[in-house]
């Protein structure tokens, strides 16, 4: 028998893979002629940028670089401190088993570690270590049952639901370019550090569009030419629209920042400047919140039906939680006398994350490579480790969520006191971002397979057992809620108790006598 249905259709953005990558790249730098031999590396960091990254079968392929920098002695000159930059490039293919060609994925690297060996005096090997952590996401239409006329005379089994529809998925790339101007400096040499994270972010959506507004935040580490070192900081605006079809003001937008590409240089076109290029790319997920009645469960108690019932995995709830962990401590150097800090290279690492009630507890440590310098600029390095904790307060339950978090070192200063003894003040950016993702059951396909079997009874009586619901009696009887609640005087169906008898009338023989 044919049975007369109402469908709806779902767009859903589904959670396919999650996955955290390790990898390792190794690269060899041939110091240029215009510099002199190596005799020792102080500092080695780098910035990571991924400029492509494509979902194939079975494997996501990552291509990018880490844009090296690595301040040295040099053998020829030991007052002299020198910078060398250079580009180590990478290409991986990362094996994530449910991958399919077309699907999307979020990506978050991280440099874990970064670090420069003297091989000789002209030449030095670069070893990095990246963590990736991968969000692989499906774009799929999902039809099924909202609805069956009650002339079907089918019992259904409802349950409200908020759920983000996927309105659609648009991409843009940005291009920031700025020139920073050093004063007081008549002959700048080179760069000898670069850092940069995408801070200050924002969104507005409008229809069919949306304006992503955000900063890249630098800074930067210089020698002059007379052997001078000096610091710069700025911040470049990073703004850009992104068109998506159907986007309205009441959806939801979960944005995305890439760094895919990062030039800081001397501005050979204008004295005493550095010249600044950023590429970023963006991705905006968009949903349309709607709340919704699901079929959970059905039965006919007239006929055998047969359905298929779907677990859909999608994404519902999007959190991002942004805090400054302030750390405040003295540390304690031994010889430092008649030196002052020209930098300090600062790699926060959580060691251990623990959920609790309505908490997210990170601890880990910083991990310091302070960088010292006397009047006669003698370079001289320490090694510290400050260990810290980090609470975040959760309203909502977490369980079945992805949870990224995200570290960056927004403010540091040092202050050397005597006796060796350093205050420390630094700030971290703590961004953590929660996607929850829900399992919703949907029906997608329905028929009749034949009668159900005839019971010969009017009504009969049944002890209630642990478990049971009115549904779940009203369905292996054959009968319906509401006529066992009517007949048992039962006003709240939610309220049944084990041991509790209930009467259970005939639904066939009931119509009849109502019928007649």
């Amino acid at each position: 028998m044919i049975i007369e249905t109402l469908k709806e259709t779902l767009h859903v953005n589904k959670s396919v893979a999650t996955k955290k990558e390790i990898i390792m790249i190794e690269g060899d730098m041939i110091v240029p002629d215009s510099k002199p031999d190596i005799l020792k590396t102080i500092s080695t960091s780098g910035i990571t940028s991924i400029y492509k990254k494509e979902v194939l079968d079975g494997k996501i392929k990552v291509d990018g670089n880490i844009n090296a920098y690595i301040m040295y002695m040099s053998e020829d000159d030991t007052d002299k401190v020198r910078g060398l930059t250079t580009n180590l490039d990478f290409s991986e293919n990362i094996q994530i088993v449910n991958a399919k060609d077309g699907m999307n994925c979020k990506l978050k690297t991280t440099l874990k570690n970064i670090e420069a060996k003297v091989i000789n005096g002209r030449k030095i090997g670069i070893k990095a270590t990246i963590e990736m952590e991968f969000n692989v996401y499906s774009n799929e239409e999902i039809e099924f049952i909202r609805d069956i006329p009650e002339t079907q005379g089918i019992k259904m089994l409802k349950e409200n639901l908020t759920v983000n529809s996927l309105v659609g998925v648009g991409e843009n790339k940005i291009y920031a370019k700025d020139t920073i101007a050093i004063n007081n400096v008549d002959n700048l040499a080179e760069i000898l550090k670069a850092n940069i994270f995408i801070g200050d972010k924002d969104i507005k959506v409008s229809y069919n569009k949306i304006l992503t507004k955000a900063e890249a935040e630098i800074k930067i580490l210089y020698l002059t030419e007379d052997n001078r070192i000096g610091n710069v900081e700025t911040k470049v605006p990073v703004v850009g629209f992104i068109d998506i079809a159907n986007v309205t003001e009441e959806n939801i937008c979960d944005v995305d920042y890439e760094i895919k590409n990062v030039v800081i240089k001397p501005n050979s076109a204008e004295e005493h400047s550095i010249y600044i290029e950023v590429e970023v790319g963006v991705t905006a997920f968009v949903y349309e919140e709607k709340q919704m009645q699901l079929i959970q469960d059905l039965y006919s108690p007239i006929d055998t039906l047969d359905f298929n019932q779907r677990k859909i995995t999608t994404i519902t709830v999007k959190n991002s939680n942004r805090g400054i962990k302030q750390i405040r401590e003295k540390i304690t150097l031994q010889d430092i006398e008649n030196k002052n800090i020209i930098d300090v290279d600062i790699i926060p690492i959580i060691e251990k994350e623990e959920k609790m009630d309505n908490i997210i507890r990170y601890e880990g440590q910083l991990e310091l490579n302070v960088i010292l310098a006397s009047s006669e600029l003698q370079i001289d390095t320490r090694n510290v480790k400050i260990p810290f904790e980090y609470d975040v307060d959760i309203m909502k339950d977490i369980s079945n969520s992805n949870i990224s978090l995200t570290m960056e070192i927004q403010n540091q200063d040092f202050i050397v006191q005597d006796g060796g003894i350093i205050n420390c003040n630094i700030d971290i950016q703590m961004d953590i971002d929660i996607s929850k993702n829900t399992t919703i059951n949907v029906i997608d396909e329905l028929e009749t397979i034949g009668e159900r079997e005839k019971e010969d009874y009017s009504i009969l009586m049944y002890i209630v057992k642990k478990g049971d619901s009115l549904w779940k009696i009203a369905k292996e009887f054959g009968s319906s809620v509401e006529d066992i609640a009517i007949t048992n005087g039962i006003e709240d169906e939610n309220k049944i108790m084990p041991g509790q008898k209930i009467f259970i009338p005939n639904y066939t023989k009931l119509k009849m006598t109502n019928n007649v």
